[in-house]
């Protein structure tokens, strides 16, 4: 079982954070909610309070949130890998959710002559290659790279790295595996094959997931919104909380 953090009753709303970082990304976002939702808070293996496992997979980290849920159906809420992972999830047990959420998410992080929409490999790369000099230091840059072009960039990394460091450090084996999911794995071939509703929500100046990414996703799959927030990057929860959270209401009472 995953390490997680529940409040509130009714139907539960699990929330999946992104690489390198840990499921108190959320906290400040939540805490409203709590009064009359059921929410869920996933630390997936390796990072914050979860134990790594054994082979760290896409299909294993979405097992492993499966034993996680409650046995009725989900709303998921995945943040960057945390949405490729709910995209998995999806694919894999969808008995298990009843909608997915996702924010900063693509089917593809690599870009390639059929997904022009992504990063490209020799930026992840370079990545993995700083990683094993220095995995904090690392991450840390991946944070900058999250708001780079936003108007309220600073504040927003500011709360990044405040939320990275109220958690232990994450697993470096954890840290290395999840960028070679982001670099090799591809799940644009199986979007049509998710039947859940999927509410996107991206911010516009998202330069790790390009919003072209989110529009052509969402035309990929079979019922899809997309929202769009306007001057936010990669963490639009954090710099644009309160427009994040009255989209997050609105996808919750559906």
């Amino acid at each position: 079982m995953l390490h997680q953090h529940v409040s509130g009753s009714g139907p539960a709303h699990v929330f999946l954070h992104g690489w390198g970082m840990h499921s108190g990304v959320w906290q400040a976002l939540i805490e409203p909610l709590t009064a009359t939702k059921h929410v869920a808070l996933l630390d997936l293996p390796g990072h914050g309070h979860s134990a790594m496992c054994a082979d760290y997979s896409l299909e294993n980290l979405a097992h492993a949130v499966e034993q996680s849920l409650p046995t009725t159906p989900v709303t998921l809420v995945g943040w960057s890998l945390g949405g490729m992972v709910a995209l998995m999830l999806a694919l894999t047990s969808p008995a298990r959710v009843r909608q997915l959420i996702l924010v900063g998410t693509s089917p593809q992080f690599v870009a390639d002559n059929h997904w022009p929409h992504a990063m490209s490999a020799a930026t992840l790369c370079a990545f993995a290659e700083q990683l094993r000099e220095n995995h904090r230091a690392t991450l840390e840059r991946f944070l900058a790279l999250q708001v780079m072009g936003c108007p309220d960039g600073r504040r927003t990394l500011t709360q990044l790295k405040a939320a990275l460091s109220a958690a232990p450090t994450p697993d470096p084996q954890a840290l290395t595996q999840g960028l070679a999911i982001l670099r090799e794995r591809s799940l644009l071939s199986q979007l049509g094959d998710v039947h859940v509703p999927v509410t996107i929500i991206h911010g516009e100046r998202d330069t790790l997931v390009p919003l072209a990414g989110a529009k052509a996703m969402a035309a990929r799959l079979q019922n899809a919104r997309l929202h769009i927030l306007r001057g936010a990057g990669h963490a639009p929860f954090i710099s644009h909380a309160e427009q994040f959270r009255s989209l997050l209401e609105a996808g919750f009472d559906d």
